[in-house]
């Protein structure tokens, strides 16, 4: 079992303050998604060089939360300035970092095919346009709070398609979300007459893909974490995935519990390891095919 319970408050500080001067690029996109008959709008951080390169990149999906938007994780997470530290420093390999935005809980909810129009629609168009991986170790992706349930939904659905992912507070709550939790009054899970539907829940949750997943053999290398005074329970959520995965996969599992509760300084503690561990697993950059 791999659990790491300790704080990295102070050594995110540091990472942050020593960083090098900020090299990567992060510009706001989007394009015609045929599933939800509109743009689709996402941001993306190319890595210093990636222009004059000539090479394939690997590919990290960073999901956001709740009534959130594709430009949480550079507004609110420091991203361009933890990726430009840690690819400085070598920790993690240059990489495409693609945060999208969603009106959904990344499910094909009740108000739009969110999780239809990222597999797609939306990796179609990454790899189509620009130069990233197109194959399993070439990806990962990861979430925090509604972007880890949909990350954790996406890699126990689709294993096939993922090296790695990780899922920060993960709002994977199973049976039901607490009275608390904003999917109760969230459009994807709310009803014509506008009520929580908890069959709809029941159905889109990850435990609709945990069986299938632990029968096969293939593996995706899981990071979750959660702060320890979460108002939604997320490290007892958290804790609970783990135990449901542990056996299936022992050594590329990592828990990690973090001061805190469900908030940005949760996440933004939490964001270095969980791009260092799903790096772990991609492949690198390589030189574009002739």
């Amino acid at each position: 079992m791999n659990v790491r319970l300790h704080v990295m408050l102070l050594g995110v500080m540091s990472l942050l303050l020593c960083a090098p001067a900020l090299a990567g690029q992060v510009s706001h996109q989007r394009f015609a998604s045929e599933t939800l008959g509109r743009d689709y709008p996402y941001t993306i951080y190319l890595p210093d060089g990636y222009a004059v390169s000539n090479q394939r990149y690997p590919v990290i999906y960073l999901l956001h939360g709740s009534f959130g938007s594709d430009r949480d994780w550079t507004s609110s997470g420091n991203l361009r300035r933890v990726a430009d530290h840690l690819i400085g420093e070598g920790r993690i390999p240059p990489a495409v970092i693609v945060m999208p935005g969603s009106l959904s809980w990344w499910v094909d909810g009740h108000n739009e095919a969110a999780r239809t129009a990222f597999f797609d629609d939306l990796m179609p168009h990454i790899e189509a346009s620009w130069h990233v991986h197109e194959h399993r170790q070439g990806r990962a992706v990861g979430g925090l709070s509604a972007g880890g349930y949909g990350s954790l939904n996406f890699i126990l659905e689709r294993p096939d398609l993922f090296a790695a992912a990780a899922a920060l507070s993960p709002a994977s709550y199973s049976p039901m979300p607490p009275g608390n939790s904003s999917a109760r009054r969230h459009p994807a899970f709310l009803d014509e007459e506008g009520r929580f539907d908890p069959v709809l829940w029941s159905q889109l949750n990850y435990t609709a893909y945990l069986d299938d997943y632990l029968a096969q053999p293939q593996v995706v290398p899981l990071y979750l974490s959660a702060g320890n005074r979460d108002p939604l329970d997320a490290e007892g959520h958290a804790r609970r995935i783990h135990r449901e995965l542990v056996d299936h996969q022992p050594e590329q599992l990592m828990l990690e519990i973090l001061r805190g509760g469900h908030t940005w300084r949760v996440w933004r503690t939490s964001l270095p390891n969980a791009l260092m561990f799903m790096s772990d697993y991609l492949d690198p950059p390589r030189a574009l095919e002739d």
